[in-house]
C-alpha cells in the first residue's frame, strides 16, 4: 500500500526520491547536438523534478555526485575525439546548481548503476552522507555524426575540484591470451559464450537462432512504447534472428538486430537520499522507493571459467538478492535483465525459471538491441522504469539486474514501495562460496590434437571472415586459437555443430592457430627448420670451435628486444641445443652501453608487445630445458628484460661498469619474464624486493658482493673473460657439464621455476589494461617523466 507517514521510519534508511531521462535522436525536429555533460545535466534536471519539491532546493542538498563511467573513457583504448570535461560530476553539477562535496566517476562495467545505487544505499545507511546523485550519460549518435562533418563541436572543458576517479577496474575481463587473438569486443567474446549453451541444450543453429528470436522478440513491443528508445521499429522473432541483407550476420550465432545498439545519445539519472533528508526537504513519501535486496558477485577471467555456457555469479546473485528482499521470484512484478547479448538474458532467465514468453516481460526498457545500449549506464534506464512502476502499484516488487564485462561482474537490485531498512550485505560470504570452485588450467601455446570447445567466426558471410576457437589439448588444458583455413571456416559457418570436432594446433610467438587436419597444419604453418640463418637482422652470430657467441646487435636501442630480436634468439638457441658440435654459448650486447635494455618499448608502444616465443624472453626465460651451458657477458646495462635474460643463464660475468636492475615499475610494467620469480632465489630476498619495488640498480661491484655474478673484468674486456670461463667449461668433460646442468636443474627444482615464470605472465592481464602502463610507455617513448594516476 501507499506511504502516507515516514515517522516510523529510521530516518538513516536509503530511498530513492527521484528519476529521470533525456534522449535525443539524430534526426528528430527537437534534435539539438547536446554533449555528455548538457545531456546528463537534462536527465538529472528531470531527476530532482521528479521529487516533487523545488529542483533548486535538491541541487543544494546533493552532497555526491556520482557518474557512471562512459565509453569515452573505459579502456586503455578509449578516446574523446571531440573532447570531453576532466571532470565529469563536477560539470554536470555547474549546469545545475550543485556543488557537491564530493564527485565520484565509477568503474568500467554494466553493472556500475545497480552497484552505485547499493554503495551510496549503504553509504546513506551508515550515515555518511544524506543526499546523492547518480547519473550516466552517451551521445555516442551524436559524436559519431558530427565526425563527419567540417564543423565540430568541442566539448573540452578544464574544472577544478575534487574527482575520485575509480579508474576502469577491467583487470581480468580480458585477458593478454583473447588479445593475442583478436578476441577484444563484446561481439567476439559473447558469441564464444553462446555457442558453448547452444551446444549444451543440444540444439541445431537453426533452432538456437529461433530460440533467440522469440527471446527478444517481445522487447521490440517494449521498446516501440519507449519515448526514449533509440528504436521504435516491433520485429518478429523471425524478422530477429533470420539473416537478410538488412539484417546480416555480424557473427555466428549472431544477426545485426540480435547485439546491442550502442549509437545512442540517452542519460539517466536517480536521486538518493535518507528518509530523514527526504522528510526535511518535504518528500512526499508516496514517492519513496526503497532497496529491499541487492548482491553484487563476480565471475572468473572467461578462459579459466569450468562452464563457458553458464554464468553461476549471475544465477547466485539473483538468488541472494530474493532471499534478502524474503520474496520468491513469483512475488517480482517488473523486471528488467540486461540484455547486450541473448545469453545474458537467457542465463538470468534459467536462473529464475522465466520463459521468454513470460507475461510480465524481460525488460521494462526495451532492452539493449532496440531501447539502445548506452554504455556502462544502460540500467540507470532501467532502474528509472522499475522506480517508475513501483510508485504506479505501491507494494509491488520490481527487480534489475546488471551485467558488466562478459557475464563477468552481475549486480541485481529489487525495489519496492513498501518501507524496509537496508539489509547488511551478504555478497562477501557467497563470492567466497563461488571462489572455490575449480578454474581450467590454460595453455598458452598450444600444439598437436585437440577438439573444439566453442567457436566464433566474425563477419562470416564475408571475405574477411575471422575464426575462433576455443580448444582442449588432450591433456584437458584450455587454449584459444585463430581458425585458419577454408576447411575449417566453412565448418565454423556452416548449418552442423562444430563442436566436438578434432582439430590440430601450433603455437607461434604471436598467436596459437588451429586448422581441420594436420596435413592443412603443416602446409600452412610449418615447422621452423631447426638450424643457423646465413644473416640475421638483429643479432652477430659467431662459432669458435665448439663456442657459440651471439651479439644483440641493436646498439642504437640499447639492445632492446623487439618481437624481431625474441624471434631470432628463440631460433639460434634451438640451432644451439640442437648442434652436436657446440658445446658452449656466450651472450652479450654490441658495443659498451649495454648488454640489454630489456624490451623495445617502442614496439610495445606500437602494440607489438605481446609477441613473445613459448621459450620465453630473447627464447630463453621459459626454456623448460637449457642443456649445455650459456654465459652472459653483461657489458653495460643490463635492465629489465635485459636482467632476466642474464639471470636465465648458467654463468653471468660482468664488466666492472655494469649495473643491473628491474626498473619496469617505473614505466608501469612488471618484470614477468622471470625477474619477479628468480631475482629473490639469486640474491638475498630483501635486496631483491628493494631491486623490483624502486627500480633501484646495483653496479658489478655490489652484483658480485651479492652473488649475482660470478666474475668482474676490468672495462671493455668482459667478452675475453666469458672467452676465458668458456674455455674453461670446454677442458671438462662435456658430458660432464651437461650431467652438471641437468642435475643443478633438478636440485633447483627447474620445472617450479619455469612454471613460475610463465604463472607470472598472468600479472600483464592486470598491468596492460591499466592507465599507468599507457603513460609509462608513452612517457618513455616521448623522453619525459610519467604522470602517475594510480589506476
Amino acid at each position: 500500500m501507499a506511504i502516507t507517514t515516514a515517522g516510523d521510519i529510521d530516518p538513516a534508511t536509503p530511498v530513492i526520491v527521484g528519476v529521470g531521462q533525456a534522449s535525443e535522436r539524430l534526426g528528430d525536429a527537437d534534435y539539438r547536438g547536446l554533449g555528455e555533460a548538457d545531456l546528463a545535466a537534462d536527465a538529472a534536471r528531470a531527476a530532482f523534478a521528479d521529487t516533487g519539491v523545488d529542483p533548486a532546493q535538491v541541487a543544494a542538498l546533493i552532497d555526491v555526485a556520482a557518474a557512471v563511467r562512459s565509453f569515452e573513457k573505459s579502456s586503455p583504448a578509449s578516446s574523446s575525439p571531440l573532447g570531453r570535461p576532466n571532470n565529469m560530476p563536477r560539470a554536470v553539477a555547474a549546469r545545475i546548481g550543485m556543488n557537491p562535496r564530493r564527485a565520484v566517476e565509477e568503474v568500467t562495467g554494466g553493472q556500475s548503476p545497480q552497484h552505485l545505487v547499493t554503495e551510496f544505499a549503504t553509504e546513506i545507511s551508515l550515515g555518511r552522507t544524506d543526499a546523492v546523485l547518480l547519473f550516466g550519460a552517451e551521445v555516442i549518435s551524436t559524436v559519431r555524426a558530427a565526425l563527419k562533418q567540417d564543423e565540430r563541436p568541442d566539448f573540452t572543458e578544464d574544472l577544478e575540484g575534487q574527482l575520485e576517479d575509480r579508474g576502469y577496474q577491467i583487470a581480468g575481463l580480458t585477458s593478454i591470451d583473447e588479445v593475442k587473438h583478436g578476441v577484444v569486443i563484446p561481439i567476439a567474446q559473447y558469441s564464444l559464450l553462446e555457442n558453448a549453451r547452444r551446444h549444451r541444450l543440444g540444439l541445431s543453429q537453426s533452432e538456437y537462432a529461433s530460440d533467440m528470436g522469440t527471446l527478444f522478440a517481445p522487447m521490440t513491443h517494449v521498446a516501440e512504447s519507449n519515448p526514449h528508445s533509440a528504436s521504435t521499429h516491433v520485429h518478429s522473432a523471425d524478422d530477429l534472428a533470420v539473416p537478410t541483407e538488412e539484417n546480416r550476420r555480424v557473427s555466428v550465432p549472431y544477426t545485426r538486430r540480435l547485439v546491442s545498439r550502442d549509437q545512442v545519445n540517452q542519460a539517466a539519472a536517480v536521486v538518493l537520499m535518507s528518509a530523514g533528508a527526504a522528510t526535511k526537504a518535504g518528500i512526499d513519501p508516496s514517492r519513496w522507493v526503497f532497496l529491499h535486496g541487492y548482491s553484487d558477485l563476480r565471475e572468473p577471467p572467461l578462459l579459466e571459467r569450468p562452464d563457458l555456457s553458464r554464468s553461476p555469479a549471475a544465477a547466485a546473485a539473483l538468488d541472494a538478492a530474493l532471499e534478502m528482499a524474503g520474496i520468491g521470484i513469483n512475488d517480482v512484478s517488473s523486471l528488467d535483465l540486461y540484455s547486450c547479448f541473448p545469453i545474458a538474458v537467457s542465463n538470468a532467465a534459467d536462473a529464475l525459471g522465466l520463459a521468454a514468453d513470460d507475461p510480465r516481460g524481460l525488460t521494462v526498457t526495451g532492452g539493449l538491441p532496440y531501447f539502445g545500449g548506452p554504455g556502462n549506464n544502460y540500467s540507470m534506464h532501467a532502474i528509472v522504469e522499475i522506480v517508475d512502476r513501483s510508485r504506479r502499484a505501491p507494494g509491488s516488487f520490481g527487480l534489475v539486474a546488471a551485467n558488466g564485462g562478459v557475464m563477468s561482474k552481475y549486480s541485481v537490485g529489487l525495489y519496492s514501495t513498501t518501507p524496509r531498512a537496508l539489509a547488511p550485505s551478504t555478497s562477501h560470504a557467497v563470492q567466497a562460496e563461488l571462489d572455490v570452485a575449480p578454474r581450467v588450467e590454460i595453455s598458452r601455446y598450444a600444439d598437436g590434437r585437440a577438439t573444439i570447445e566453442t567457436f566464433t567466426v566474425l563477419n562470416p558471410d564475408r571475405d574477411d571472415r575471422a575464426g575462433t576457437v576455443i580448444g582442449r589439448l588432450y591433456d584437458g588444458t584450455r587454449f584459444i586459437a585463430t581458425a585458419d583455413g577454408d576447411a575449417l571456416l566453412d565448418l565454423l559457418t556452416g548449418p552442423g555443430d562444430p563442436i566436438g570436432q578434432t582439430v590440430y594446433a601450433r603455437s607461434s610467438a604471436s598467436r596459437n592457430v588451429v586448422t581441420a587436419t594436420r596435413s592443412e597444419l603443416d602446409e600452412r604453418h610449418p615447422r621452423p627448420a631447426v638450424g643457423f640463418a646465413d644473416e640475421y637482422q638483429d643479432l652477430i652470430v659467431r662459432r669458435d670451435g665448439h663456442v657459440l657467441e651471439v651479439v644483440i646487435n641493436r646498439p642504437d636501442s640499447r639492445n632492446a628486444i623487439s618481437p624481431a630480436t625474441n624471434a631470432e634468439l628463440d631460433a639460434v638457441f634451438d640451432a644451439y641445443f640442437a648442434d652436436p658440435d657446440l658445446w658452449v654459448a656466450i651472450l652479450t650486447g654490441a658495443g659498451d652501453k649495454a648488454f640489454s635494455s630489456g624490451n623495445d618499448l617502442a614496439a610495445s608502444a606500437g602494440g607489438s608487445g605481446l609477441s613473445m616465443p613459448e621459450n620465453g624472453f630473447a627464447g630463453l626465460t621459459a626454456r623448460t630445458r637449457l642443456p649445455k651451458p650459456i654465459i652472459a657477458a653483461v657489458n653495460g646495462f643490463a635492465l629489465g628484460g635485459g636482467l632476466e635474460i642474464a639471470l636465465a643463464c648458467h654463468v653471468i660475468v660482468a664488466d666492472e661498469k655494469a649495473t643491473f636492475g628491474l626498473p619496469e615499475v617505473k614505466v608501469g610494467l612488471v618484470a614477468a619474464a622471470g625477474g619477479l620469480v628468480r631475482l629473490p632465489r639469486v640474491v638475498p630476498p630483501a635486496l631483491a624486493r628493494d631491486m623490483i619495488l624502486t627500480g633501484r640498480r646495483i653496479d658489478a661491484a655490489e652484483a658480485l658482493a651479492r652473488g649475482l655474478v660470478s666474475r668482474v673484468a676490468p672495462h671493455g674486456e668482459v667478452l675475453d673473460l666469458a672467452r676465458t670461463v668458456a674455455q674453461e667449461i670446454l677442458a671438462a668433460s662435456p658430458v660432464a657439464v651437461r650431467s652438471s646442468i641437468s642435475t643443478v636443474a633438478r636440485a633447483d627444482a627447474e620445472p617450479e621455476t619455469v612454471t613460475a615464470v610463465r604463472q607470472s605472465l598472468d600479472v600483464l592481464n592486470t598491468v596492460l589494461v591499466s592507465e599507468d602502463t599507457r603513460e609509462g610507455i608513452v612517457a618513455f617513448v616521448q623522453k619525459r617523466p610519467p604522470n602517475w594516476s594510480g589506476r
